[in-house]
This record gives structure tokens, C-alpha cells and sequence, in this order.
């Protein structure tokens, strides 16, 4: 046993688990590569600013969650809690913007990082892919986010999820509703920081999922009734958009999302069958978010899809994944000369696009096929003195036990034959 454990919160993703976890990452992925959308991959760790300025200071993110360090310089890192700021803050460094074909559209996958309790569905350390069209104020783009989630999502075998929806309104109007909402939360029995929190960024306490909370927000003011008409037309065309696309929605009228940097269409996906923990993904329009981390006015909408909420999801719904065998053909070697010719023929297997392995170690003829076993082969090729002195090898079906001799120099076609 190593001294060693993965920390508190975490976990290791390992065979033959990780190969799930891979072909969520790829479902989710698909669309978007079939969308206009290219791939970035951005630093584990970013500038605390960057957050702090993008994600919003009253948030618990930035207030409770990051992981921040000091370097040997002196600068204020924080290892990434989301993947919106540190693509926008990459777009903007390379002037991707300024290449005159907007918006410009990206996708990611990677490892965030929150400092939270850690229970099902909620780790320290988790994964996400998500997508970002940057620069254009368009609600065919948020239509086309939300029903590229849901295509991936349906690709896998989800059913039992559903989608939620609102509005938060712009710089126009949302003012004159917070200024309402702030009213209303200075009226109720509320602690200390939740009432900072209020004077900060009322909406956020609308997120807040402590019952005795939520008891008190029943008859808060709601942000739809204060849409100004331009924002009342958005969110309509974009509701339009999904809706002829066949993607089904519920309206949330008091959906926020938990970062500061949303406006307008606000979005999330749940799942029933994850208890408390039921957000599988979520995201919405951010316009202003450019501008926060200093760059110019670049309206913008993105969302993020946990995979391993994801995978509990599939596991919530008995769903199996037919995921491709790791390995197809499995050599068996009984000699040195043997070795030597099935390690060659392993090779141009390999190159042929074919998976296969290769008995490793000086194992006898059973322990030999238990490993051909276990690796979920589908054929087995055995050779030894007598077969190879015959130019031939063995060739064992391992679901029928079928076993036939086939010539050493057609082993390639025989297999790329019988496996299509």
C-alpha cells in the first residue's frame, strides 16, 4: 500500500472506469467540432484578479471556494474554478476578436478546482467541457448552445433531464430590479453575510438553497416582471428558437445561476435523479464580461457540462455506454522465437488500426490466457516452436473458442477481415 491518497475531494479516474468518463468528454465535444466551435486549453491557474473582477467578489467562488497561491515572485494565482474567464482572458490576449470573423466560437475540457464540502456530485477537483461563442449579440447563438447540449446529451442516452430558462435582464433594466429586490431581502430575517451579499449582488441571494432562506424569497419580486421590451424580445426569440428545434424547456423565473457575469438568457440543466446535487451543466449570456477583465465590449454567451455529473447521471438511469474494447487481438508467445515474430506482428496490428497487446513477462501458456482474458480480447493469436517451423499461428475466437491456423504473413488481413 503507498502512503500516498488522493486528497480530500478528489479522485483518480482509472481503467476501466476512465474510458466512460472519456466518451462522455467526446459526446459533449461532438457537436460542438461539428459546429463551427475550435479547441483552446488554457492554464490550470490564472491571475486571483481575473476571477475576482470576472466571476464577481460576493460570489462563493470567489469568497469561500478558490484555491489561491503566492509565488516565489509574489504574484496571487488561483488554480481555475471555471473555464468562462480564463477563455475569454486567452481570446482576448491572442486578439482572436480582431481576425474580423465573429463571433468566435471555442470549446474546452479540463480540470477546475473549488474549496467546498465534499459530498456526491461535488468535488474539489472536477471536470468539465464547455463552449463559448465570443462577440456577437445574437439569440440564434444561445438557441444554438442550448440545443447543442441537449444533442449531446440525447447522443448518450440521457432522458431524464430537463432544461431551465430565464432572463436577467441588461444594464437597462436589471438596475431598476435590483434596486426592487434590495427592498424586499432588507425586510426579511436574514444573517449578517447574506445581507452584505445583498448590497453587493442581490441576485445572488435568490441562489441561495438553504431552506430557511428560500422559505422567506417566496413573494420576492421577479426579474421577468421588470424586463424592458428589448430584453422581453430576446429572451422571446431565443425561447422561439428552441422550441421550433424541438428541444423542451421550463421557464424558471428565479434561476440566476451562482457567477455574477450573467445577463439576459440564463440556463441550467438538472437531473432528477441526482438528489440535492441535481445542476449537470449550465451557462447564459455574459456582454459585459469582456469589459470587466479590461477588454473592449465583446457580448458573449457559453456554457459548461460537468462530465463527472454527467456520468452520474447515465448511472442514474441504468444507462451502459457501448464503449470499443481496449484491446482486440491478444498474442500469446510460447518461446523466444515466438516472442520475437507475434511482437513483430503486434507492431503492424497496431499500425494497421488495430488494437492489440501483447503477453509480457516470462508467463506459462494458462497464466498467458487468463491475461488474454481479462484484457477483453476478442481473438487470441498463440504460437510456438512447432506452429512457427509450419509458418503459421494459432488464431482462437475467445467468445466462441473456435480455433483455426492461419499463415504468419496473412495474421494482418485475417484480422482486419474478421473485425471489419
Amino acid at each position: 500500500m503507498s502512503t500516498f491518497k488522493a486528497p480530500k475531494g478528489t479522485y483518480d479516474l482509472i481503467p476501466p472506469d476512465s474510458a466512460k468518463y472519456l466518451a462522455v468528454r467526446e459526446a459533449i465535444a461532438a457537436p460542438l467540432r461539428n459546429s463551427g466551435y475550435g479547441y483552446i486549453e488554457t492554464p490550470g491557474f490564472e491571475n486571483v484578479e481575473l476571477f475576482a473582477r470576472g466571476v464577481g467578489e460576493s460570489t462563493d467562488i470567489v469568497t469561500k471556494e478558490m484555491y489561491t497561491l503566492t509565488t516565489k515572485g509574489g504574484d496571487q494565482l488561483a488554480l481555475r474554478p471555471e473555464g468562462t474567464a480564463s477563455v475569454l482572458r486567452a481570446a482576448l490576449e491572442a486578439s482572436l476578436h480582431k481576425a474580423g470573423n465573429l463571433p468566435v466560437k471555442l470549446w474546452y475540457s479540463g480540470s477546475y478546482y473549488r474549496y467546498e464540502r465534499p459530498q456526491k456530485g461535488r468535488y474539489r477537483h472536477f471536470s468539465q467541457v464547455g463552449a463559448e461563442a465570443i462577440g456577437a449579440e445574437d439569440p440564434a447563438l444561445d438557441a444554438e448552445l442550448i440545443i447543442l447540449a441537449d444533442q449531446a446529451y440525447r447522443s448518450l442516452g440521457l432522458s431524464n433531464f430537463r432544461i431551465l430558462l430565464n432572463s436577467l435582464g441588461d444594464k437597462e433594466c436589471r438596475p431598476v430590479y435590483r434596486a426592487a429586490l434590495q427592498d424586499f431581502l432588507r425586510g426579511l430575517d436574514l444573517d449578517e453575510d447574506t445581507l452584505r451579499r445583498a448590497d453587493i449582488n442581490p441576485l445572488r441571494v435568490l441562489d441561495d438553497k438553504r431552506p430557511d432562506v428560500q422559505k422567506q424569497l417566496t413573494d420576492a419580486p421577479l426579474l421577468r416582471d421588470y424586463l424592458c421590451d428589448a430584453c422581453k424580445a430576446y429572451h422571446e426569440e431565443v425561447r422561439e428558437l428552441v422550441t421550433a428545434a424541438g428541444v423542451a424547456f421550463e421557464d424558471d423565473a428565479k434561476l440566476v445561476r451562482g457567477l455574477d457575469y450573467y445577463t439576459r438568457t440564463t440556463f441550467e440543466f438538472v437531473h432528477d435523479g441526482l438528489g440535492s446535487q441535481s445542476a449537470v451543466g449550465g451557462g447564459g449570456r455574459y456582454d459585459g464580461l469582456s469589459e470587466m477583465i479590461g477588454g473592449p465590449a465583446l457580448p458573449s454567451v457559453g456554457w459548461a457540462l460537468g462530465v463527472d455529473r454527467t456520468v452520474l447521471a447515465l448511472e442514474a438511469e441504468g444507462i451502459e455506454l457501448e464503449l470499443p474494447p481496449s484491446t482486440s487481438v491478444f498474442a500469446v508467445p510460447l518461446g523466444e522465437e515466438a516472442r520475437r515474430v507475434l511482437f513483430a506482428k503486434v507492431t503492424e496490428l497496431r499500425r494497421a488500426g488495430i488494437a492489440a497487446d501483447f503477453s509480457y513477462g516470462a508467463k506459462g501458456l494458462k497464466a498467458a490466457m487468463k491475461a488474454a482474458n481479462r484484457s477483453g480480447a476478442r481473438y487470441a493469436l498463440v504460437a510456438g516452436e512447432r506452429d512457427l517451423a509450419e509458418g503459421v499461428v494459432q488464431l482462437k475466437d475467445m467468445e466462441s473458442g473456435e480455433q483455426s491456423a492461419v499463415g504468419v504473413n496473412e495474421i494482418v488481413a485475417e484480422l482486419a477481415a474478421r473485425l471489419g
